[in-house]
């Protein structure tokens, strides 16, 4: 039994410890960064933080030195490897923060961090409009490097073996195969996102010039804010967020990307390879343009009747670009904070909330529901009516279309439905801890969707000021509706069993 118990934690510190090193290595980025811009006191900052973040990654691969084969990894090593390398790693990634002096406490820069990994978007940093670049980078590498995951990246570049490696990489909340290797499938969703990386940070580069930035000014900018279009992730170098651009095109450009960056890396995958009709047939891509649509067409109306916005311009820009922003969870606003609540009224604000708990779709950079469980509860419930109406002896199967047609069983209507239960338990419980500690209940239930869904909207309530249970709860929530449940449900009961033993042998 002992023997087992040490086996089990070798496993999941040889590759916790891959996963760890692989994003420390990523700390090159800023120090680079801080280098070219003489931000010396960053530069020591991150060479500190790298330290740090490689020697724990190095004890941990010392410790489980004995295991190297991924063979050895069964589903609970893959699901508590995922959970256990983020904790470590949100801890690890906030040391700069910590060490620029631009968060108040390593709390606020775990927040920050989780806000970063998850694509939230939240922010908790001081004095965002003077942040050193390197720092700046720091935080959009992050959200970049969230979207893909982790995992997926430490499988394409640092991971070897990779005969289990799919039992990890599905702890991270993606289990889509693109090509029969993990590995390639790994390289696949990196080459993918590097590709459109490359086209966002051209197009919002040159579009940054003609508005009228400064040329190296404007390919940051274009950076940072490609990299939280495609994560979905709503970081943004300015604390004024989309609205620091003033800018239509800008704004356009980035809605481009972070539609196409809340699609299932299956379904870009597809259309790379000529499948185009998937769009249309793909039950994610209807359920999203549905919910879109619908949400939408109700926030024009009760705007319009109310006399916010009264031309088609000022609609698109201030509702339909919002409710996008909501519903692929990115988090990019361009109205303020207060505005939802002065001018969008308690109707506004709900339709915000449940455009932010729906999503985008799964196995991408957005959270929520998902559109492939909404569409799949829906399609459920249609064909439980369907049951009733025909004769007892008929049998009748039904089906819905992601990426090939599936059989639409009672096993995955249930899975769905118990995740998304999962995420409103998660948006209840928000939504009551904000309002017991004064918050209005309707922001309460916009901020707690915020973080439930990982959208990083945000009505007011997070602030350096919110109390403290709060910052820790958010923190839990965007982890927890990051990587869907499962994995963290399997290392608190890995935690458990461990403490159970303990309790006994003594």
């Amino acid at each position: 039994m002992e023997n087992i118990k040490n086996k089990n934690l070798k496993i999941i510190g040889y590759y916790s410890g891959y996963i760890v090193n692989a994003t420390a290595i990523l700390m090159l980025i800023p120090v680079i960064t801080s280098i070219l811009f003489r931000e010396w006191s960053v530069v020591i900052d991150f060479i500190i933080s790298a330290a740090m973040s490689l020697s724990m990654g190095l004890i941990f691969i010392l410790y489980g030195r004995e295991i190297k084969k991924c063979s050895d990894i069964e589903w609970k090593h893959g699901l508590v490897i995922a959970a256990f390398s983020w904790i470590v790693l949100t801890i690890l990634c906030a040391v700069p923060y910590v060490l620029s002096g631009y968060c108040n406490s390593l709390i606020d820069g775990c927040f920050d961090v989780m806000s970063g990994f998850t694509t939230t978007g939240l922010v908790l940093i001081q004095d965002l409009d003077h942040a050193p670049m390197g720092l700046n980078m720091w935080r959009h590498i992050i959200t970049f490097l969230g979207g893909q995951g982790m995992v997926v990246f430490a499988i394409s570049f640092m991971i070897k073996k990779t005969v289990g490696a799919y039992k990890i990489y599905v702890g991270e909340g993606k289990d889509i195969e693109l090509v029969p290797n993990i590995k390639g499938t790994a390289k696949i969703i990196w080459f993918i996102s590097f590709i459109y990386l490359i086209i966002g940070t051209i197009a919002l580069w040159i579009n940054g010039i003609v508005i009228g930035l400064k040329p190296v000014s404007s390919f940051f900018h274009a950076l940072f804010i490609y990299m939280s279009a495609w994560s979905t992730g709503g970081f943004s170098p300015m604390s004024q967020g989309m609205g620091y651009y003033h800018s239509f095109s800008y704004e356009n450009i980035a809605i481009i990307f972070f539609i196409i960056g809340s699609l299932n890396f299956g379904l870009h995958y597809k259309i790379w390879l000529g499948d185009r009709k998937e769009i249309f047939k793909n039950i994610e891509t209807k359920s999203f343009f549905i919910s879109v649509t619908t949400i939408s067409f109700f926030c024009i109306l009760y705007l319009v009747n109310k006399s916010v916005y009264n031309d088609a311009a000022s609609i698109f820009r201030r509702v339909v670009f919002n409710v996008l922003s909501a519903h692929t969870t990115t988090g990019f606003a361009n109205v303020y904070a207060k505005q939802f609540t002065v001018q969008w009224g308690e109707f506004g604000i709900i339709c915000m909330t449940i455009a932010m708990l729906i999503g985008g779709s799964a196995c991408s950079t957005a959270g929520g529901f998902k559109g492939l469980r909404v569409g799949i509860v829906l399609k459920g419930i249609i064909a439980y009516v369907k049951k009733l109406m025909i004769s007892e002896r008929s049998v009748k199967i039904f089906k819905f279309h992601y990426m090939k047609e599936q059989v639409l069983t009672d096993s995955v209507v249930k899975s769905s439905c118990l995740i998304i239960l999962c995420y409103i338990a998660l948006f209840v419980i928000g939504t009551c801890l904000g309002s017991f500690y004064g918050y209005p209940l309707a922001e309460s239930a916009f901020e707690a969707a915020s973080v439930t869904g990982n959208v990083g909207l945000t009505i007011g309530v997070t602030t350096l000021a919110m109390p403290y249970p709060i910052k820790v709860y958010y923190i839990v929530a965007m982890y927890l509706g990051r990587l869907e449940f499962i994995s963290v449900f399997a290392l608190i009961g890995f935690v458990i069993e461990g403490v159970k033993k303990l309790c006994l042998k003594k």
